[in-house]
């Protein structure tokens, strides 16, 4: 017969035991892979059993779509395009498919998004770092070579005019983006949250079920200006602070550009956050709405109902679209933008 004491402590061992499983059950154990790629660092965590294959996929799909976009890689399409000479190119499925997202958007946003803007952003020094304030001769010169509608894409062939360029830099983390979270579906994934060097797209929700809460950075450093609860959708931001030089005139200057004027975008904002499905048009609209500027920019909203969106202007004030109010958190006060108000 065995004592009582032992009956304890084998009951004990025996729910510590469940307790430990149930504890395993509710907490699945979270892989997480960090790589550099598309010119930042990018950080991927998923949870489950089937998280560590799935992120390796996922960081060798990285690599294999920054080699087909990459403006660098001498033997990317973007590159082979742009030393085409006028001549057709017959680019990867990925590379038509995305090209015809971005010219998509390009049109819908009046131009204010162009990845034709390629050769003014490489005179500004923004494509290798080599800065400087190029003339208004030389930026009359190079926005001739300015116009997505001068891009034919034919199924898997396009062609650009001679010393015209591509730059997807505003489309193409977005669009990356999108492919690796259908890639972690597919893997049986239903928790992960991949940070594309500031373009944040979730899978589900928390391990728990609760909402992934993303900070949105704060142009002025310190803690982030707002958090908001997301599941299943993107966060986009583009800021004037990101990307920027301070000229021998003592100016700054950021590396988001006005197509039509060749010069960084000076509208008041300094910030814009794009909040949807899609992470390549969160990306894109990220980055037109910064030109169009506040009012423009609100308007087209107004008009898309799959996004929401959030403004910081160079004065510290917050605007942000009705659909965010419930799921966002400020340290500053904000100002709502109703789709219904004129």
């Amino acid at each position: 017969m065995i004592p009582i004491g032992r009956k304890t402590a084998v009951l004990l061992c025996f729910l510590l035991c469940l307790l430990i499983m149930g504890g395993c059950h509710s907490q699945p154990p979270e892989t997480q892979r960090d790589i550099f790629a598309m010119d930042t660092y990018m950080r991927l965590k998923a949870y489950g059993e089937q998280a560590p294959q799935a992120l390796r996929e996922a960081a060798a799909e990285i690599q294999r779509l920054e080699a087909l976009f990459s403006v660098n890689e001498s033997e990317s399409d973007i590159a082979r395009l742009r030393k085409a000479d006028g001549q057709s190119v017959t680019v990867a499925p990925e590379t038509a498919e995305l090209l015809n997202t971005a010219l998509t958007l390009c049109e819908h946003t009046d131009g204010a998004l162009d990845i034709t803007i390629y050769p003014v952003l490489r005179a500004w020094g923004f494509t290798d770092t080599a800065y400087t304030v190029p003339s208004a001769d030389t930026l009359k010169e190079l926005l001739s070579l300015v116009d997505y509608r001068a891009v034919q894409l034919h199924e898997l062939n396009v062609t650009l005019p001679p010393q015209t360029a591509i730059d997807l830099g505003a489309v193409a983390k977005g669009y990356t983006g999108d492919r690796l979270c259908a890639l972690l579906r597919q893997a049986g994934v239903t928790s992960a949250l991949l940070n594309l060097g500031g373009n944040v797209q979730a899978v589900g929700t928390k391990p728990d079920g609760t909402a992934w809460q993303v900070g949105i950075a704060d142009p002025k450093g310190g803690e982030p200006v707002a958090t908001v609860a997301i599941e299943d959708c993107a966060v986009v931001t583009s800021g004037s602070y990101e990307r920027f030089f301070v000229a021998e005139d003592g100016r700054k200057y950021h590396h988001i550009l006005d197509p039509q004027t060749g010069y960084p975008v000076d509208n008041g904002l300094v910030s814009v956050t794009i909040i949807g499905k899609s992470g390549v048009l969160c990306d894109a609209l990220s980055t037109a709405f910064f030109v169009m500027g506040l009012e423009k920019s609100a308007a087209y909203w107004k008009t898309h109902p799959e996004i929401e969106a959030l403004w910081m202007t160079e004065d510290n004030k917050l605007y942000l679209t009705e659909g965010l109010v419930d799921l966002i958190t400020t340290k500053e006060p904000y100002t709502v933008i109703k789709r219904g108000a004129s």
